[in-house]
């Protein structure tokens, strides 16, 4: 049943005065300029709703949505248009649902997908290259691949009918071994790897996501996936996890049901991230995942209902490594379903996107959550959560963020309609790209921030050897107790997960002085696979919680 008008004026009251009072009181650093982030409009129309993003290792955004709800707002090149009789809304499309976004020079390149990717999946391959798949109906067996370039000459390649299984909101994972692993999908209880090593790799049951399926809402779409330390797996589905043996087929621990026991997958919608790695020398390395938000039990059929109700407030956070894992609790300043969990270089979390009340779906959301919150894992619980500055865009369903190598977070996206409708509704289809600049990239920081002088971006290194990273800091300004190095894999993010997102600390000791405000940290590489797949990662000096620009450096 509909609210009433004056229960509805009391609610957005309430809620405009919560965030008030939040961003009031937003903790203040070092200094109050732009101590709660800016916002900054890059641009107000790149054709298409950012449905799916993946940062490139040549700093270039793929960016797409789905093929099959009509043209775009952005003509493919050179007369060139896309023949497809399976297509659902046009057979013959002359318009771009995918784009290259250029950071550096703020510029949108169109390219051609050939098939629905709709609600998929993928992560970046240890050469660079994104492979994406998965999707809906001609798509959804298709295995797409993106190879960076650096003179606009690469294009989308399309590989059709390689899976095993239709994969539409599906969850990727990159592997110790460089394949990925597939997990997952509206109605597919198993998973299955990709390239493929012999005509005997098929896909595999899992009968967790069974388990964990609600009859009639799933509440087990896009599961959140993360490599543990020790090469398993740790998949979240619903409201309750499992350690899996994906080499054997076999589940190697079962984690207790979060508390409250409310759903926090698609499409109930939170988020999740596993927290920064540390200590990757000692004896022990753990490793914790935070999962944040989603919508309480029974939110879709009442959204269904329209009756909005409100999006959770708490997050879990557990150590996964722990012999008897429990899970303990938070509460965030205020309710969000459909957020995005980003880690940042210095190791903090931010959580943005999203709405606070209702749940993923077509015009199911309401309340846009326009205030972003930074988690800080390592402060005293009851003061790890910081409100951010508002951004005025509402970014509903479909919106997505990612890191950046100059720090930033690229926000765009927002597609809650069926079909896009730019006009006339609450929540119109989004073509914008907005940038968030947390606190650490006001320009008073620049007397603290680090520059990376080697090695060069773009470096290969090795597993278990010493590194050493030659940086300047202004004259007088180094705190040597103050200095980390890190280490960040870009995700493929789409619907509130960065799939493949990690961060390594490899500490912060011996440094040296190389020259006036020039100096030397020297720092061992993770050891294994297991806690660094191989690839692209970027690397970061962080002093003082600012962290420099960061630098390309590959695994192999």
């Amino acid at each position: 049943m509909e609210k009433t008008l004056p229960t509805v004026l009391l609610s957005f009251l309430l809620r405009q005065l919560l965030i008030l009072v939040v961003l009031l009181t937003c903790r203040r650093n070092v200094l109050t300029v732009a101590a709660c982030g800016k916002w900054d409009l890059l641009r107000s129309n790149i054709g298409i709703s950012a449905m799916h993003m993946q940062l490139l290792n040549n700093d270039k955004v793929v960016i797409f949505d789905r093929t099959d709800f009509g043209p775009s707002n952005i003509s493919l090149p050179n007369g060139k248009c896309r023949n497809d009789p399976n297509d659902l809304a046009l057979k013959i499309d002359c318009t771009a649902h995918s784009v290259e976004y250029n950071v550096a020079d703020n510029v949108v390149r169109p390219l051609m997908v050939l098939t629905n990717t709709w609600c998929s999946s993928g992560a970046a391959m240890p050469d660079g290259s994104l492979m994406q798949t998965g999707g809906f109906n001609d798509g959804d067996r298709n295995v797409r691949t993106y190879k960076p370039c650096t003179d606009n000459s690469c294009v989308w390649q399309e590989n059709n009918n390689v899976l095993t299984q239709r994969r539409w909101y599906a969850t990727n994972h990159l592997l110790p071994d460089g394949r990925q692993i597939i997990i997952g999908g509206r109605g597919q209880f198993n998973y299955e790897f990709y390239p493929k090593t012999s005509s005997a790799d098929t896909s595999y049951d899992l009968p967790f996501l069974t388990q964990t399926n609600d009859r009639n809402i799933e509440n087990n779409l896009y599961p959140f996936v993360f490599l543990n330390v020790d090469g398993n797996l740790f998949i979240f589905s619903n409201n309750r996890a499992i350690l899996f043996d994906y080499t054997k087929g076999q589940v190697v621990k079962t984690y207790p049901t979060m508390p409250g026991g409310d759903p926090r997958n698609y499409p109930s919608s939170g988020s999740a991230v596993l927290l920064p790695l540390k200590n990757l020398q000692g004896g022990a390395i753990g490793a914790e995942v935070l999962v944040c938000g989603g919508a309480p039990k029974g939110a879709y059929a009442s959204a269904m209902n329209r009756n909005f109700v409100p999006a959770l407030s708490t997050c879990g956070r557990i150590q996964i490594t722990d012999p008897n894992p429990q899970w303990t609790m938070e509460t965030m300043p205020y309710a969000r379903v459909m957020g995005d969990m980003v880690l940042l270089p210095n190791g903090r979390v931010l959580i943005i996107n999203g709405a606070s009340s209702g749940t993923a779906g077509w015009e199911l959301g309401r309340n846009p959550a326009f205030s972003p919150v930074i988690y800080s894992p390592d402060s005293s619980s009851g003061s790890r959560f910081e409100a951010q500055n508002p951004s005025s865009t509402p970014r509903m369903y479909h919106s997505t963020a990612i890191l950046l190598r100059d720090g930033r977070v690229l926000v765009g996206g927002s597609n809650p309609l069926q079909y896009d409708n730019i006009t006339g509704v609450p929540f119109p289809t989004d073509l914008t790209l907005e940038a968030f600049s947390p606190s650490y990239l006001d320009p008073n920081f620049a007397r603290l921030r680090p520059k990376i002088t080697a090695p060069a971006s773009q470096s290969k290194i090795a597993y278990g050897k010493q590194l050493r990273i030659r940086f300047t800091i202004p004259p007088g300004r180094l705190n040597r107790n103050s200095v980390m190095v890190t280490m960040v894999a870009p995700s493929f993010t789409t619907h509130s997960f960065s799939m493949n997102q990690r961060l390594l600390t490899l500490g912060g000791s011996n440094i040296t002085a190389v020259g006036l405000a020039k100096y030397q940290i020297q720092v061992v590489t993770p050891s294994s696979p297991n806690l660094a797949p191989p690839g692209y990662y970027l690397l970061f000096v962080v002093h003082q919680d600012i962290p420099s620009e960061g630098i390309w450096v590959q695994f192999k």
